[in-house]
Parts: C-alpha cells; sequence; structure tokens
C-alpha cells in the first residue's frame, strides 16, 4: 500500500505531544508499506482492533490505544490516506466520519 501523507505524519510524531508515538507510528507504517489488503474484510483479518467506520474510513489503534489514526483507503488503487492523528482524547472530541484531510 502506499501512504499520502506520510511525511506529515512522521513530523507531527516529532512534537511533544505525540512523539510518544514516533516507534508505533513507523511500525504501522512499515506494515501498512508491505500490506494488500483488497477490502476492509483482509485489513481487519490483520489489525483486530482497528475500526471499521465505512467502506473506506478506518481508525488504527496506535501505542496501546494511546493515539488514533484515521485514514481513508482506496483498496483498488493500493492507497492509504492519512486524515487525522491525535491522542485518544483529543479523538474524543471530533466526529470520526465527518473530520478531513484540513482538520
Amino acid at each position: 500500500m502506499r501512504i499520502i501523507k506520510e511525511k506529515t505524519l512522521t513530523e507531527y510524531c516529532k512534537q511533544s505531544t505525540y512523539v510518544q508515538a514516533e516507534e508505533s507510528i513507523n511500525a504501522w507504517i512499515y506494515e501498512v508499506r508491505f500490506s494488500t489488503w483488497n477490502n476492509s474484510n483482509e485489513l481487519k483479518a490483520k489489525y483486530g482492533n482497528a475500526s471499521i467506520i465505512s467502506s473506506k474510513r478506518v481508525v488504527f489503534n496506535i501505542k496501546g490505544n494511546d493515539y488514533r489514526l484515521i485514514v481513508d483507503i482506496e483498496y483498488k488503487l493500493k492507497i492509504v490516506f492519512v486524515v487525522w492523528f491525535g491522542t485518544h482524547k483529543e479523538y474524543d472530541k471530533i466526529d470520526v466520519k465527518t473530520v478531513s484531510y484540513e482538520n
């Protein structure tokens, strides 16, 4: 899978609020790069605690659920778009269904 906005995500993890997620994010990036999911069922088989929000939107728990990562996935194109990343506390303040790339 190709990850769009990977650099933004890794730069985000250099901020003091998110630095503890850096190792987990790097591991997630590595795993996703070498994945080839064709649908959400295949993704769920690998990441059992990921939340499938819609046919494209998925929420990953990062670092033991201390952080959340929201992505949109184009399975046919093998592209993962990073939509949002933050702490679990920050996640509780957003609407996972409507948050967009600009937020």
